[in-house]
């Protein structure tokens, strides 16, 4: 009886060209800061560069539906953030993130912390409950878009503690915390990153931070978590890398073992503390089940707080 050959089929090298990496944002926000601190590293543990594309709109949309889109080959990766769980949240999409993308890592994570005036009188979040009862539709917060993550962090503030706050929408970080300190909004709810010097010069106070535990940054160490003051608002924003779905599993593996090791490398860890960002990696299952939670706890939130209500209204 004649034996059979087997052949093997040839494995070829992988990576053996460079990797685009598209951020779905401008240039020099934090998503787009994480992706080239990365890139500096690339060659070393990737073996190939990273070659950065920032494809802004849409409010990120065009990016990932770029990266959705794209051949699942190992050459196109994608930064995420949680905003990538929103637009399927609010009507019918291109893709539907969640199931058009599949995620590899997460790299850090970033808590909201509530902010106002230093001059103003609220020394603690109950002190601006109390005043915000006695003086309903007084106070307004400014937010980055209906519907944004700060924006839904807001409401969900209102909804926990029972009152009504006028929501401002601006167009991102830099106008909204230039309202809040012109006086022309009162709250604001962002990334400690953007309000950390002004903390520090003693112009803007921290009431609380929106993650499950408190910020290691010594500027903000000393601020209660919402939880720690009763109130159920914990949502943190997290940065991550994703692939188009049906990215082969030997392919998936090369990749998800090195960005592991570039993402606790001390050259990552030491540039993203330099932004006062935390580092919490989590390995493809653990960002599944994360991005999973997440769009749950959303859910929940722009339906009592009305927001899927307001969204839908402007879209009519």
């Amino acid at each position: 009886m004649q034996s059979e050959t087997i052949i093997t089929p040839k494995v070829e090298k992988y990576p053996d060209k460079p990797i685009t990496l598209i951020v779905p944002y401008s240039a020099g926000g934090g998503l787009d800061i994480t992706a080239r601190i990365l890139e500096k590293t690339a060659v070393k543990h990737l073996g190939q560069p990273l070659t950065i594309i920032n494809k802004p709109g849409g409010a990120g949309t065009i990016g990932w539906n770029e990266l959705a889109g794209s051949a699942p080959d190992g050459y196109t990766i994608g930064m995420t953030v949680t905003d990538i769980l929103l637009p399927s949240l609010y009507g019918p999409t291109k893709y539907n993130y969640p199931t058009a993308i599949e995620p590899l890592a997460q790299t850090t994570v970033i808590p909201f912390v509530m902010a106002i005036q230093a001059d103003q009188p609220w020394q603690t979040v109950d002190d601006l409950v109390t005043y915000t009862k006695t003086h309903p539709t007084q106070l307004k917060f400014g937010h980055s878009g209906i519907g944004s993550l700060n924006h839904i962090v807001g409401e969900m503030f209102a909804h926990a503690t029972g009152i009504t706050l006028e929501q401002v929408p601006f167009r991102g970080a830099t106008e909204f915390t230039s309202a809040l300190l012109g006086g022309h909004v009162q709250i604001i709810f962002t990334n400690p990153a953007v309000i950390k010097e002004q903390v520090k010069s003693g112009t803007v106070r921290a009431l609380a931070v929106t993650g499950d535990k408190r910020l290691k940054d010594p500027v903000f160490a000393q601020i209660p978590t919402f939880k720690e003051l009763g109130f159920n608002i914990v949502l943190d924003q997290w940065y991550g890398i994703a692939v188009p779905k049906e990215l082969p599993i030997g392919l998936k593996t090369t990749l998800t073992e090195r960005l592991k090791v570039m993402i606790n490398s001390p050259e990552f860890i030491q540039g993203m503390e330099n932004l006062g960002m935390q580092i919490e990696y989590l390995d493809p299952e653990e960002s599944q089940l994360k991005w999973i939670s997440d769009s749950e706890k959303l859910t929940k939130a722009i339906q009592e707080t009305g927001i899927v209500d307001l969204i839908k209204s402007q879209k009519q």
